[in-house]
């Protein structure tokens, strides 16, 4: 039986354009059956659903004792800084014996930030320059935008929370294109990332062609707005569980949007005691949320199936008065194993890992098939570092979260032997949206503890 709809049907305005969500009218026969398996090689789930990939990035390692879980396998119990995942303990696989090799100085002396944040996708060493001539290599999420970037609106979206700079010297004669971009498009073109939520929400929809369009309909007006006619024509053919689900996604844009303009009248109005560019919100974890939120859109609509989003730059010495650390993260992160600092960092680490817990959170809720959202993505949350006292390279922390499909077995926790290239799991993670390729940096083969 054919679909009433294709996959990818928009609804369109006189000025924007918006996505929709998988519904029932879109599968043939109605068959929502969450199988197994990854279609070999074509990026979707046995049923036919597409797979999304996502890597959080947060800076500055972490006191790991307090980051490892006790136990392994399905056994497991979640560590201090990892319990806000107990409620999607089932859906998550976390990973240590993980190492990054070239991010280490290999004669370049210091500089263990920039290099930790240039080789965390790529597993390639950065080139040492403060100018122009920055050469690292292609980011994992950008060499699956490659190969299946023309199945969405979007090849990828980038996302971060601090803004960047790609001229200058952020670490010890390094670029600051290596400590503020984790996404390379090529060896020597960073991705920049989309800090404002309204412009990242923008080019989810597509933004209108003029300066007064865009002011009009998408600040006055709600996308919603725009496309209405279009959607009372859609509903019309549309069956009763159908409708239901398209209501509730109204809902979840109307409230995003209602949230960015808050958030827009707050940061014209607030002075935080943090720096917050202009044009963002002056709450963290709002902004962290509200960007977390807009994933969800992106991969919901599937306008796109690969993101990055990185919670601070690299060597990041922002303060979290909200949680009580008025000093500076890379500050901190030099503890000298000093108890009443290693405590500080501990609060951070809490905090970023309750920020990913929510995006997972509403991978989870959001449902897809007869599954979520969540069982056909995989995301991965972790740094560069594991230690950033001793900048450690080796046994970083990482936590990979959904399903990717059914071919990825969660509930557990994996120990690795030394020294397992990370870019071994970024092989495993291409293969399953469907961009599969024979080496990326420094891999050596798939990791096949992912399947359990």
């Amino acid at each position: 039986m054919m679909p009433i709809l294709p996959r990818r049907t928009f609804l369109k305005g006189v000025s924007a354009t918006m996505a929709l969500p998988l519904l029932e009218a879109m599968i043939p026969g109605g068959d929502f059956s969450l199988r197994t398996a990854v279609a070999a090689g074509t990026g979707t789930s046995a049923n036919g659903l597409p797979v999304r990939m996502a890597f959080v990035f947060f800076p500055n390692g972490a006191i790991m004792p307090s980051w490892k879980p006790k136990g392994e396998g399905r056994g497991f119990e979640l560590s201090e800084t990892l319990a806000p995942l107990k409620n999607v303990k089932d859906d998550i696989l976390v990973i240590t014996g993980l190492a990054q090799d070239n991010g280490r100085a290999k004669g370049d002396g210091p500089g263990d930030h920039a290099r930790s944040a240039a080789s965390f996708l790529t597993g390639a060493h950065p080139f040492k320059t403060s100018g122009a001539n920055i050469n690292v290599g292609v980011s994992v999420d950008q060499a699956a935008a490659e190969r299946i970037g023309d199945r969405t609106k979007l090849p990828s979206i980038e996302l971060g929370i601090e803004r960047g700079r790609n001229a200058g010297n952020c670490d010890s004669g390094y670029s600051c294109a290596y400590s503020n971009n984790i996404s390379w498009k090529s060896a020597t073109t960073p991705m920049a990332k989309e800090i404002n939520p309204r412009h990242a929400f923008d080019r989810l929809f597509g933004a209108p062609r003029t300066p007064e369009q865009a002011k009009r309909d998408l600040y006055r007006k709600s996308i919603l707005d725009v496309v209405q006619d279009d959607a009372k024509q859609l509903q019309s053919k549309l069956g009763k569980t159908d409708r239901r689900k398209l209501d509730e996604y109204f809902t979840s844009v109307r409230e995003i949007e209602e949230r960015i303009v808050r958030a827009e009248k707050q940061a014209e109005q607030a002075k935080p005691d943090f720096g917050v560019p202009a044009g963002t919100p002056s709450d963290l974890q709002e902004h962290c949320r509200l960007m977390a939120d807009l994933m969800v859109l992106a991969f919901r609509t599937d306008t796109t199936r690969v993101a990055t989003f990185m919670l601070a730059n690299e060597g990041s010495n922002r303060s979290y008065p909200m949680i009580g650390v008025s000093e500076g993260h890379h500050s901190l992160s030099h503890h000298q194993n000093k108890e009443e600092k290693m405590a500080e960092i501990r609060k951070i680490d809490l905090f970023l890992a309750r920020q990913f817990a929510y995006f997972v959170e509403k991978l989870k809720a959001t449902p897809e098939g007869s599954g979520s959202l969540l069982d056909n993505a995989m995301v991965m949350y972790g740094s560069g570092l594991s230690d950033g006292n001793r900048h450690n390279h080796d046994d970083l922390p990482v936590v990979i979260a959904g399903k990717a499909g059914g071919s990825i077995a969660t509930g557990r926790h994996v120990k690795l032997g030394k020294e397992v290239p990370m870019n071994n799991l970024f092989l495993s993670m291409l293969d399953r949206v469907g961009a599969r390729i024979d080496s990326i940096g420094d891999s050596t083969g798939r990791l096949k503890e992912l399947e359990g």
